[in-house]
């Protein structure tokens, strides 16, 4: 099974430290002004976890999909 990583927008806040750390896994929304995955499957783990760990609100989590 792989893994995926997930954003919970109700949780997000916007801050966008996901996006700065991992830009080929997350971008900003502006119409919800909120995070949101673009790479669900994929991207450098390395670059996922540091987002996982930096995120304010705890908002990233891996999945198994």
């Amino acid at each position: 099974m792989a893994k995926r990583v997930v954003i919970n927008t109700e949780e997000c806040i916007g801050c966008e430290s996901c996006v700065e750390l991992c830009s080929d896994v997350f971008a900003f929304n502006s119409d919800s002004e909120k995070a949101e995955v673009i790479l669900p499957e994929g991207g450098p783990e390395d670059c996922i976890e540091e987002a996982i760990q930096t995120c304010p609100v705890e908002c990233i989590t891996w999945e198994e999909g």
